[in-house]
């Protein structure tokens, strides 16, 4: 039986129910940083000819300064970590994976998919979302036992100083990092592996060439290449989720947790806060497996009136 993948997003299904133009709707279902990095203009050759090495390789060499990547491993840029996602079950002989939920249901979708067993229990693989989204919750290297663990850090940009990184050569340990979330540019499908050499040479044969747009080439590196961007980035989204988790708590929520990229709350009725902000059009993240449990985003600077009218 395959495993539901229920997401945030999902705009134009609010408006169709609540009303409105889809310009109308503030969406904090996700955790994404609503003042993405600067992507600024092309030239035509980037939309029309094909990516080249030279493109890759100033990417991969600024993600390798930018994350503190030991030496002896290899990172692979890919379109978006969720392609990497769906093919990590090909990597390793089908077995048991262990995945502690509640976390981002695309990885044990994607194991399920390939017919692993999906458990809380020891596997030869072991997944975790780190910081774990909606919760929050940080994993420590003692608590790596299995004989793989992938490590999901698409959150993990906020708190670099929390990384695991400096265990990305080791055979046994392979790092995602997404570009959507800390940059805010989900739509950009920017993700990475990294990892030992050998394991990153087998996900690159499944990618195929060409894998990454030459926009996306060349985003990526800019942003990459601008430590000062992401210290007033950070900065900002502290000062933002401590001004959310106020809000929220004036208005009856308790905090549970998260990042500063997205906020988890204890409420009464989420469907009934949903629905009360949805009035408000501003779009929020339930979860099928808990009645109580809400989870936003951050508006952008000239969006908190629109949240605080519709609380």
């Amino acid at each position: 039986m395959s495993q539901h993948r229920d997401h945030g997003g999902g705009i134009d299904a609010a408006a169709a129910r609540f009303g409105g133009e889809r310009s109308a709707w503030l969406d904090l279902s996700t955790g994404i940083n609503p003042m993405p990095y600067p992507v600024g203009d092309f030239s035509d050759d980037a939309w029309s000819a094909l990516p080249d090495a030279a493109a890759t390789d100033a990417l991969v060499q600024a993600a390798r300064l930018f994350w503190n990547v030991p030496k002896q491993a290899a990172i692979l840029p890919a379109p978006g970590a969720s392609s990497l996602i769906a093919r990590l079950p090909s990597l390793w002989p089908r077995g048991q994976v262990s995945i502690q939920k509640p976390t981002y249901n695309e990885h044990a979708g994607a194991f399920d998919a390939q017919g692993w067993q999906v458990s809380r229990d020891t596997g030869a693989v072991h997944v975790v979302v780190h910081p774990n989204n909606p919760t929050g919750r940080l994993w420590t290297a003692d608590e790596f036992t299995a004989p793989i663990t992938v490590i999901d850090e698409s959150f993990c940009d906020v708190t670099p100083e929390l990384s695991h990184i400096d265990r990305a050569s080791q055979q046994d340990t392979l790092i995602l990092k997404s570009f959507g979330k800390f940059w805010g540019l989900a739509g950009l499908r920017l993700g990475f592996a990294i990892g030992h050499t050998d394991v990153i040479h087998r996900l690159s044969t499944m990618i195929g060439p060409w894998a990454v747009s030459g926009p996306a080439l060349r985003i990526g590196a800019a942003a990459l290449n601008d430590p000062a961007w992401a210290k007033i980035t950070r900065l900002r989204l502290d000062q933002d989720s401590q001004r959310l988790d106020r809000l929220m708590t004036e208005k009856g929520a308790s905090s549970l947790g998260g990042t500063t990229l997205f906020r988890l709350y204890q409420v009464d009725d989420a469907r009934a806060w949903q629905e009360r902000l949805a009035r408000g059009k501003v779009w929020s993240r339930t979860f099928p497996y808990s009645d109580t449990w809400l989870r936003l985003g951050l508006p952008a600077p000239d969006k908190w009136d629109q949240l605080e009218a519709a609380l």
